[in-house]
């Protein structure tokens, strides 16, 4: 037999089978892309929602605001009913309403740390703020960290603040005679010291964090002796 004879004629490909071909993988690869476009589409729907709920803090904030306009007022109502009785007044007496002055500006500065640094930090950037010539320092600087040492440090001063003004009151009614009540007093010191050691253990654990931070992704890259 010849070479022509020996070969063997192949079966032409049907038109029709090829053209189906095609449409049989689409059929089997579209649920499985409508379903991940699904799980895509969910996905960032939802995380749009949940990054967009920092906005809820916005009201949060300007409540805030308004309790420091309520400071404001306070500051200027006890500044105008003092005022003209200082010449009048005993150093005791003098001390006693300066502190109480001094009171109110710490908690309006209490507050301003709270809104500046939580609506950076958990909000949105204030852009008006940012290349103000007027702009804070620590503004845009300030971590939840040092957040939370600023407000333990505010809550400290108050309390040393309220302390003092507890005793001038107490020197205050000792001298017309009025008996004091020593445990009262007890009571506050250890409340101060509370604060205290609340504080020095915040900043001892941020220390410590801070440390293994910045530790542990130099040790990471050491290899080990044994695979050198």
């Amino acid at each position: 037999m010849t070479d022509q004879e020996k070969t063997v004629e192949l079966p032409e490909p049907d038109e029709h089978e090829s053209e189906q071909a095609p449409e049989l993988e689409e059929q089997t690869e579209e649920p499985e892309t409508r379903l991940q476009r699904f799980r895509d589409f969910l996905e960032n729907a939802t995380e749009t929602t949940i990054f967009a709920s920092r906005w809820l803090l916005a009201p949060v904030f300007l409540g805030l605001v308004v309790a420091l306009l309520a400071v404001m007022v306070n500051f200027i109502y006890h500044l105008a009913q003092n005022l003209p009785h200082f010449a009048t007044m005993t150093i005791d007496e003098i001390a006693s309403n300066i502190l109480n002055l001094i009171d109110l500006a710490l908690l309006g500065n209490l507050l301003l740390i709270v809104v500046f640094s939580g609506y950076e930090n958990f909000v949105s950037k204030i852009n008006p703020a940012q290349d103000h010539e007027d702009r804070p320092e620590w503004m845009g600087t300030l971590d939840f960290s040092g957040l939370k040492i600023k407000i333990v440090g505010s809550v400290v001063a108050i309390s040393l603040v309220e302390l003092l003004q507890d005793f001038i009151h107490m020197a205050e009614t000792h001298a017309e005679g009025i008996a004091v009540d020593p445990s009262f007093q007890l009571w506050r010191v250890l409340l101060h010291l509370t604060f205290v050691v609340s504080g020095l253990l915040f900043a001892t654990m941020d220390y410590i964090a801070e440390k293994r931070h910045t530790l542990v992704p130099h040790n990471a890259h050491e290899k080990p002796k044994d695979e050198e």
